[in-house]
């Protein structure tokens, strides 16, 4: 009789691993990860350089406006091209207040929030009688309309130049760009706790039966006009946070920071993520901020000139887009569960473990809330 060799007391180690079981209450657990995520993030930021430090907050506010994009098209099915609108009310919004009051920085972050949300409502309510392209297209025409009225009262918005921002002092000897990123990071955090709660909850299943099918879901009881403008209302204000937050970032509030390319790029980073899937929004607000530098850098090794970079970040996106659906369709995150689930299933069962097609990367896979 062989003795059991190392590898099989570390594939023990994993299978005991994997057998461990979270809390089923969904606010306990979820704010089980949102403390992993706090330490390892910690370690992160205090270990990078203040460049990258800048990035890390980028992403977080990206995950933000992702989340809340997901939610509404992933959970509740609607598609939306002006989430880099609702971006930019939530910028100027805490611009103006920076620039004109006295006000505590969570005043004018929840102001920001409030007035995306506000716009949201002003937009939902009549996007409830439209679906697929013709609600894209209402979306973009908020997007396109958006930037002129900033530039027609300049006085107001600043024009070109825009609004200047200011960032909280940090304490101690934090550096500037670690004490952004950690703020970037914890309304990220809160934003997805938030949001994994909702899904959970009979709102979530709300938003997931009106998006399977809105007249099943009306002979259950369920207002669907007032569910889908909670839905756009809810992602208005992720958005309005995420835009507060880049305007951060940058220093300035203008309307170069927010092209209609924005709004684009959040709808093909959500689907490269995951539609659907919190945690995938965090490949995809990696893919938004790293895209356009791997681009840049392509460019000057083949010395294509400085203008060529940005239609080069399009065409890798699109590229890297176009991968990614052939090779797993339900997105980066759905990818990895699928292989999760299938190496965790060959561990935990003797012989191979054939899974459903259902799970299969290239078949359709049910939805699923995000966990």
């Amino acid at each position: 009789m062989t003795q059991p060799g190392p590898a099989d007391h570390a594939l023990d180690n994993i299978s005991w691993l994997w057998r461990l079981r979270l809390p089923t209450q969904p606010l306990l657990r979820h704010l089980i990860f949102a403390l992993c995520g706090v330490g390892i993030l910690y370690l992160l930021t205090s270990l990078l350089s203040p460049y990258n430090d800048y990035e890390v907050g980028e992403i977080a506010l990206y995950v933000i406006a992702l989340a809340g994009l997901s939610l509404l098209t992933g959970m509740n099915g609607q598609i939306s091209l002006g989430n880099g609108a609702f971006m930019a009310v939530g910028a100027y919004t805490m611009a103006l207040l920076m620039t004109h009051t006295q006000l505590n920085f969570i005043v004018e972050l929840l102001a920001a929030i409030g007035a995306a949300a506000v716009m949201g409502l002003l937009i939902g309510i009549p996007a409830t009688r439209l679906k697929g392209p013709y609600l894209a297209g209402m979306t973009l025409l908020f997007a396109l309309a958006l930037p002129p009225i900033a530039d027609k009262w300049s006085t107001t918005f600043g024009g070109d130049q825009g609004l200047t921002t200011t960032v909280p002092n940090a304490p101690g000897n934090i550096n500037p760009e670690e004490w952004l990123a950690w703020i970037q990071i914890i309304g990220a955090l809160i934003t997805l706790v938030l949001l994994a709660n909702l899904i959970q909850s009979r709102f979530g299943r709300s938003f997931r039966a009106v998006r399977d099918d809105e007249i099943a879901a009306s002979l259950t009881g369920i207002h669907v006009a007032r569910t889908k403008v909670l839905a756009f209302v809810i992602s208005a204000g992720c958005a309005g946070l995420a835009g507060g937050f880049l305007g951060l970032s940058t220093g300035v509030v203008n309307t170069g920071e927010f092209p209609l390319t924005l709004s684009i790029q959040l709808l093909a980073a959500m689907v490269l993520g995951g539609t659907g899937s919190l945690m995938g929004m965090l490949w995809g607000a990696v893919l938004l901020v790293y895209l356009p530098q791997w681009s840049t850098s392509l460019s000057g090794y083949f010395n294509l000139g400085s203008g060529a970079s940005a239609y080069l970040a399009t065409i890798i996106f699109g590229a890297v887009l176009i991968v990614v659906m052939i090779a797993a369709p339900t997105g980066i995150q759905g990818g990895l569960r699928w292989t999760w689930r299938h190496i965790s299933g060959s561990m935990s069962r003797p012989g191979a473990v054939i899974p459903p097609v259902s799970e299969l990367p290239g078949g359709q896979s049910p939805h699923v809330p995000m966990r």
